[in-house]
């Protein structure tokens, strides 16, 4: 049995959030593998070398994957609720009712802003459902936000 979706647009984040999240995991990717190091480095022993070096290899893989994991994010406005989806092996859809959100958030991280992005996060009764959309442009963002809360308003009046 296959889930029909409305005949709506899928609207996927910037480009752009592919390069800040890459910098992010590079920095992380530092800062574990560095941290590991120190152990190996300090004892002398060969052996604990095998544990930054599986880390610095699973740090590759996801570095590899990041581009394609940053387009597989999107949303979806429909007439009753937002369709965020994510995920390349292991999809997640979570639909977020309008009359549903409680707060509709706009981040702005120091790389992010950098190049212009921002994250809107949308928070509701059910912690289950509290949705991120990162790696936004600041003006649709602004503007997303804007729009949700209106739809957000006019359905919770009608509960």
């Amino acid at each position: 049995m296959t889930l029909e979706l409305p005949d709506t647009q899928w609207r996927r984040v910037s480009p752009k959030y592919i390069v800040v999240d890459l910098i992010g995991t590079l920095v992380m990717a530092v800062i574990v593998v560095g941290g590991a190091s120190i152990a190996p480095a300090v004892s002398g022993n060969t052996w604990l070398w095998f544990i930054p070096g599986a880390l610095a290899v699973v740090f590759l893989i996801t570095l590899a994957v990041t581009p394609r994991r940053v387009r597989s994010i999107g949303y979806q406005l429909r007439d009753d609720d937002l369709l965020f989806r994510r995920g390349i092996l292991f999809q997640r859809f979570v639909s977020v009712p309008y009359g549903r959100m409680q707060l509709v958030d706009v981040n702005r991280g120091p790389l992010a802003r950098a190049v212009g992005l921002s994250e809107l996060k949308f928070v509701t009764a059910a912690a289950a459902t509290g949705v991120t959309i990162p790696g936004l442009p600041e003006a649709e963002a602004e503007e997303l936000r804007d729009r949700l809360v209106e739809l957000a308003e006019s359905r919770r009046a009608g509960l």
